[in-house]
């Protein structure tokens, strides 16, 4: 009969043995990658922002536009009010330029809130359309990221450009050799047209601010 104390140790030995191969793989392999540099540097990020730029320069184009009736308008409005207080001029003919002035004044604050709800609603419609695209472009992002972590036996992947509530990084850090933002990047590039735009992308422009100013007011 065999001897029963070799049979515990080898019965302990295969136990232990088990057990520290359960452990290894159960062990969490966690990478890392940079969102921020990744959607700044996709092609789509720079096409979007170049399109966005086009629209912004008609949108300024337009509210130029607008800003010189507006100015036109004062320059009006200020020659009715020399009108109105013309010495020399009859009081029939003061009171008329006087009642022209205010209306003309009334149609300078008409042209003011053209400008400003034009500027609003560019810089609101930008916004929107960038920020649509943004969440279409970082789902994207994140599903090549999670195929690329999975290939690499990866079992948490964690975004090193994101921020927690106190306003710091949520991963303070990471050695390189997990950081698969390169292979990212490269997975991404494979899908790059030949004529993809190469300027650097940007944050949603917005419109310039209106420059219309009347005489006696604040705005």
């Amino acid at each position: 009969m065999k001897n029963p104390v070799r049979i515990l140790v080898a019965l302990a030995a295969a136990a232990s043995l088990a057990f520290t191969v359960k452990a290894q793989d159960s062990t969490p392999k966690i990478l890392v990658f940079d969102m921020a540099k990744v959607f700044a540097g996709h092609y789509k990020t720079q096409e979007q922002t170049a399109k966005l730029k086009v629209d912004e320069q008609k949108a300024e184009q337009e509210l130029d536009r607008l800003n010189k009736e507006g100015n036109v308008l004062v320059e009006q409005f200020k020659d009715l009010n020399t009108q109105a207080s013309n010495p020399t001029a009859t009081t029939e003919a003061k009171e008329k330029a006087k009642a022209a002035a205010q209306a003309k004044y009334e149609e300078i604050q008409k042209k003011q809130e053209e400008v400003q709800q034009f500027r609003v609603n560019t810089q609101r419609a930008l916004q929107q359309r960038f920020g649509a695209f943004r969440q279409i472009l970082i789902e994207e992002i994140t599903k090549i990221a999670v195929d690329i972590a999975k290939k690499k036996g990866a079992t948490l992947l964690l975004d090193s450009s994101g921020a927690t509530a106190n306003g710091i990084s949520a991963v303070i850090y990471a050695d390189p050799s997990l950081d698969i933002t390169s292979d990212i990047m490269a997975e991404i590039n494979k899908s790059r047209p030949a004529d993809a735009v190469a300027a650097p992308a940007a944050a949603a422009p917005a419109a310039g601010e209106p420059t219309i100013t009347v005489p006696g007011s604040s705005k």
